[in-house]
Order: C-alpha cells, then structure tokens, then sequence
C-alpha cells in the first residue's frame, strides 16, 4: 500500500462529519493583510505559501461554530504554532538550544503579557501577543494555566525531538507515539474549544479518565494520518520520527509493510474512539453542553486535519509521496 492509497482510504472511511466555518475564507484573507504589518520576513512568495497553506481553513475545520472574531484569534495562535514548527523543524532548523529558550520566553509571555522575553524575536513575539490578548482577557485563570500547561508540554515535546536527531536517536514505536502526542500540539488545540464556545469545562470533569482517553485517540489519529502524508519528507529529515519509520525500524519490515501496519493501527484507535465517545455518561444538565463541545471538537480535529492535509499547499493532495511539513495544531 502507498502512502497517497492509504491517505485516502482512510479519508473515505472516517465516520466523522466534515465541517467548515463560513468565515474561513474571510479570515483568510484578512490573515494575510496582517502578518506584513507584524513585521514578519515574508517576501511575496512567503506570503504565496502562507496563503496556499490555508491556516484559516484548518482552524476553520476545527472550530465551525466559532465567530468571525474569534475564528481570526484562532486563526492567528495557528499561524504562530505553524511558523514555529517550520523554525524548529525546518531546513536550517533551531538548536535544542534555541528551543528551549523559545520555550521559555512562549511561556514567561503567556504568564504576563507584558514581559518582553527572551527567545522570542520581535515579530513572533507581537504574533503571539495579538493572538493571546483576547484569551488572556476573556478567559479563567484555570483555563488559561491550561493552555499554558499544553504549550508547554508541546514545546518540551518539540525540544525532545531536537535532542533526539542532534544525538541520533530513534525513537521506537511506543516511545514515539507518546512523544508524537505532545509534538502534534492536538492537546493545545483542544484546551481552544472552550475559547470559541464559551463554556469553559469544570477541571474535575476535564481531568476524567474517559475524556482523557478520547482525546487522546482523537491525537493519535490525526498525529499518524499526518505522520503519512509526510512519510516521504521525514524519511529524509526526520530522524525517524514518524509512525511508519519507527514501525519500519522496530519490525525491520519494508516500507509497505509498515504502512499497511500504520493504517490497521489507524483504524483500531478509530474503532476504538467511537466506542468510547458512544459511553460518555452525563455530567449533568450545566456540564453537558460542554462536554458536547469539547468531544465534538476532538472529531472535528481528526476530520479536519484530513480535510486540511488533503486541500492544503502544505502537502500534494494525498496524491503523491512527499510532502512539506509534519505537524500542526
């Protein structure tokens, strides 16, 4: 089985809905009038592949329901995890170094808006200012430790993998998966969803073990649908950390082989997530529409990365071998 095969038989057999925000196109648009005036180094063709990578369309995928403003804030905090990933991920990518000391200033500016700290440079900094600013205001404390707790374990996922190609070392296959959980910045994604409905989830019922459990399916089917469309890419970059690779080296299988073993996987985890989602019990009459919010963006974000993978200049349209980037919110 090819990887283009592959991505799109489990595009035809995934059960959940394909939605999209009306704004989407919009916010698009108003994206790209914005990120020059931020200061950010974008010639005319930077700017070309920013707007073929449709970062509205993938937040818009994720979050349908959202406003126009909000899906804009959403739109943005995207767009500076996408630039982020292409920094670290990229060619000439950041030292582990440099990536811890992101990590740091991301997160010493999340505690107090005001700081101007270190690791972050000037435009991703006012990047990452505009897109905190509403969050930051409209938000609780307990979400917003949150959010801030899901970045940090992004970007601690983020320098691990540094660490691992500047040492050589491959990761197996339960070591990657774990590792890809954090990379993917899915759980970041998820803390959003209670942004752009409103309704903020109790920590007791956000900490559940079932919740907990879905969403971390929902991450895994995303972060290995992904892992496939750029197999060919992370061949040649990666270092081995792709679900493919690592099954390859693991079962010392052929390429095929590891695919066909990736997309059983695939199906299994999306087996068992439907399951799982059938079993949620009640929380309550003042709880539940939460919970319905939190669990249908969790789909959303497994059906909406294959939508996006599949339309997005970021990759060929499940068409061919390589690809241009691995992760995203």
């Amino acid at each position: 089985m090819t990887t283009g095969e592959a991505l799109r038989a489990l595009r035809a057999e995934c059960p959940i809905q394909s939605r999209l925000s009306p704004y989407a196109d919009s916010v698009q648009e108003w994206l790209l009038g914005l990120l020059p005036d931020l200061g950010l180094a974008l010639d005319d063709a930077a700017l070309h592949r920013l707007a073929r990578g449709a970062f509205a369309r993938y937040a818009g995928r994720l979050y349908p329901d959202a406003t126009e403003a909000d899906l804009r804030v959403l739109t943005v905090l995207f767009t500076w995890f996408f630039l982020v990933d292409d920094a670290c991920d990229g060619p000439g990518r950041l030292t582990s170094e440099q990536i811890r000391a992101l990590r740091n200033g991301t997160l010493a500016l999340l505690h107090d808006a005001r700081l101007r700290p270190v690791g972050l440079t000037d435009p991703l900094r006012r990047l990452l200012v505009l897109a905190w600013r509403e969050p930051r205001r409209r938000m609780p404390a307990r979400w917003r430790s949150r959010f801030t707790d899901a970045v940090a374990r992004h970007l601690d996922g983020t320098w691990q993998e540094a660490v691992n190609k500047e040492t050589g070392h491959r990761p197996g296959v339960d070591e990657y998966v774990e590792l890809r959980r954090a990379t993917s910045a899915a759980e970041v994604s998820y803390t959003l969803v209670e942004f752009a409905g409103g309704r903020p989830l109790p920590d007791p019922v956000h900490q559940h073990p079932l919740l907990r459990e879905i969403a971390q399916h929902g991450n895994d089917l995303l972060s290995w649908y992904n892992d496939l469309a750029s197999l060919e890419k992370d061949r040649a970059t990666a270092g081995g950390h792709n679900l493919v690779l690592a099954i390859e080296a693991e079962l010392a299988v052929p390429s095929a082989d590891a695919v066909a073993l990736a997309v059983e996987r695939w199906r299994e985890s999306m087996r068992r997530f439907v399951a799982l989602r059938a079993a949620v019990p009640s929380f309550g009459p003042a709880v539940d529409r939460a919970v319905t919010d939190h669990l249908d963006m969790v789909a959303y974000a497994v059906r909406g990365t294959i939508d996006w993978t599949l339309e997005s200049a970021r990759y060929p349209n499940g068409e061919d071998e390589a690809v241009v980037s691995r992760s995203g919110p």
